[in-house]
């Protein structure tokens, strides 16, 4: 097992979440696009490595075990439930997790990213969306992704915007 899936099956385990399979790979453009759950990769495999920079190393997750996470994260146990299958994973050196949950509080469905770096992990997005009006905070300058609200692709800012009923985490050059 290379360093690189350590560091991922360390995000996975400082999160309190469990992989549903083993670290799979697939091209990064092809893992942005999909929005149900990963296939599961034989558990009996050793961990794959990207081949290239092109390619992701993922873990496959189970939608509900991020829930234990939301509720240690945000102090308000139930607030947030996970309603999409969430992304962890390996992307250039990096490591990421992107969660979809419905806000119980606020009454509406919000993602959440958030990059682990040395000094731990760090909110890179946050987006609520209604069919009413989206509002986000969005910092991933520096990175190589995108929030993409209505076909729009935004790297920055603190605002709001139409109302959408999908917000995507994506490559900004796909």
């Amino acid at each position: 097992m290379s360093n690189k899936n350590n560091l991922l099956r360390n995000v996975l385990v400082g999160a309190g979440v469990a992989a549903v399979g083993a670290i799979g790979t697939k091209a990064a453009v092809d893992y942005f696009r999909n929005r149900g759950q990963e296939e599961v990769v034989d558990e009996n495999q050793p961990d794959a490595e990207p081949t290239s920079s092109k390619e992701v190393a993922y873990a496959t997750v189970e939608q509900n075990s991020v829930q234990e996470f939301l509720d240690r994260s945000f102090g308000n146990p139930g607030r947030y439930v996970p309603n999409r299958p969430p992304k962890v994973f390996d992307y250039q050196g990096k490591q990421y997790m992107v969660i979809w949950a419905y806000d119980n509080q606020q009454k509406k469905n919000q993602m959440l990213a958030f990059m682990y770096t040395d000094q731990g992990r760090k909110m890179i997005a946050s987006v609520g969306y209604t069919n009413q009006k989206t509002d986000y905070n969005i910092n991933l300058q520096g990175t190589p992704f995108a929030v993409e609200v209505n076909n729009q692709k935004l790297t920055s800012g603190k605002s709001e915007t139409g109302g959408t009923s999908e917000v995507d985490f994506v490559l900004t050059a796909a």
